[in-house]
Formats: structure tokens, sequence, C-alpha cells
């Protein structure tokens, strides 16, 4: 069988977006396949506000969430696979659920395949890719104050 992952934070986004709050995720940013801004990753793990009002272009794939947002001003293309999502949950009450994190199992062949398949875009959206050394550099550099995202209008 699938994973029900995608189904639950898809009906948890839903319920909480439909009772006019902000869904925040949880990212294990140690999971493969996670893109996200390192500059704002705390102890291996960064919250994201997902909110349709917060973010452009968000789909809820078979596999991952993708969507753009601003950091810094500086607008990034995020991929978030579900098994990195930790938890869910509603910014003003908490009203949520914890998720646990699972990281993919992958034989040798679908390693290869993975690397060369070309990767989905959003409409409009160009994606930039992040080498392990920029990850590197970025983690030595600590941004000021919490993390979070900024609606420009």
């Amino acid at each position: 069988m699938t994973s029900n992952k995608p189904y639950i934070v898809g009906a948890f986004y839903d319920w909480i977006s439909d009772n006019e709050l902000t869904p925040y995720i949880v990212v294990d940013v140690n999971v493969y396949g996670v893109q996200v801004p390192m500059a704002f990753v705390q102890d291996g793990q960064i919250v994201l506000n997902i909110s349709s009002t917060a973010v452009g272009s968000i789909v809820m794939g078979e596999t991952a969430i993708e969507f753009s947002a601003r950091f810094g001003g500086k607008l990034e293309h995020l991929v978030v696979p579900y098994g990195a999502i930790g938890a869910i949950y509603a910014k003003e009450n908490g009203a949520g659920t914890s998720l646990p994190i699972e990281h993919p199992e992958e034989l040798p062949e679908e390693a290869e395949s993975v690397q060369t398949a070309p990767k989905p875009k959003l409409a409009g959206v160009e994606s930039t890719s992040v080498s392990k050394e920029s990850r590197a550099d970025d983690k030595t550099e600590k941004p000021k104050g919490k993390p979070s995202l900024k609606v420009i209008k």
C-alpha cells in the first residue's frame, strides 16, 4: 500500500484553512529530497507557514509539497517530501497532529533513476539547485531573529 501521509497532511491542511487558521508544517531537513533555504534551519528542522496567502503556487503532489516563498526578500522554490513532515498544526491554537518521519528506502537502481529523472516544475517558477557545498556554507551564516514568511503584495 502507498503511504497515507499525503492524505493526512492534505486533510489537516484543508481543515486548518477552512477554519481560517494558519497551517504550519515542521520539516526534518535530513530526509532525502528536502529543498529548503538551509540558512533558516535550526536543529535539523524548519517550520514553514504553508497558508495560501503566504506561499505562491502551492502544489500538494503525490510524494511532496512544492511551493515558492520569500526568505529574506529572496524568492525560493521549496520541495518538502511528505516523509519529512513531522507535524502539521494551526499557528493560532496548536490544533493539528504530529507524524512520524519517514526516510525513503532507496535501492541502487532507484537512486540512479531518481538522479536522471527530470524534476517537476511549477508553472512560472524557476527552480534553483543547491549543491552540498553551498548548503554547508549556509549553515555558517546565522540569520537574525526567528524565521518567518511574509505576505508581499
